[in-house]
């Protein structure tokens, strides 16, 4: 797995004023559901901005994500149309280069994103927010099972990774009761209270 931050070079000032929201955790934490909730609870907030993923896979009717074809990913990787792509389970990730605008606008961005790119994050924004949303292993299992993805690879390599190595987040949510109230914590979380 491979990460490639194409944001910042060494001595560049920070992104900022705005905030970053990364959203990070294992397969079937429920990241998406949380996020499209917490979207919903936010649409007259024009102060937050969802950023939309482009991947390399096929596009899934529970994430919002914009399937690219693998040429046409590393075609914008080498126009610079990404602030930040990565590599995970054999595909293809990144968030557009737009969240640098909104960020500099002061607007809050939330992004579902891998472990793996959160230092290069840290290091080119100046204030990123890091909550990791979990779940009991049980729990993960079940939710990939039932969500059947051929694209995700074998549910037995994604729920074998440990999520939180190399990395602490700010906050975390056990997603295990009802989506709608884990929801409103990611809301006050996004609106800093």
């Amino acid at each position: 797995m491979t990460d490639t931050a194409t944001i910042s070079e060494a001595g560049a000032a920070k992104i900022g004023p705005g905030r970053l929201v990364l959203v990070v955790g294992p397969s079937g934490a429920g990241k998406d559901t949380l996020i499209d909730l917490a979207r919903a609870a936010s649409r007259t907030d024009n102060t937050v901005v969802f950023a939309r993923r482009v991947v390399t896979r096929e596009a899934s009717a529970f994430e919002d994500n914009a399937q690219a074809t693998p040429d046409a990913f590393q075609r914008a990787v080498a126009d610079g149309l990404f602030a930040i792509h990565w590599e995970a389970h054999g595909h293809h990730y990144a968030l557009s280069s737009a969240i640098d605008d909104d960020i500099m606008a002061g607007r809050t961005v939330v992004a579902n994103v891998s472990r793996t790119v959160i230092d290069a994050l840290r290091a080119a924004y100046a204030e990123v927010v890091v909550v990791l949303i979990t779940a009991p292993a049980d729990v993960l299992a079940a939710r990939l099972a039932a969500r059947n993805r051929g694209s995700d690879g074998a549910p037995a390599a994604r729920l074998g990774r440990e999520v939180t190595r190399n990395f602490v987040p700010d906050l975390t949510i056990n997603n295990v009761g009802r989506a709608e109230d884990h929801a409103g914590e990611l809301v006050r979380i996004i609106r800093g209270e």
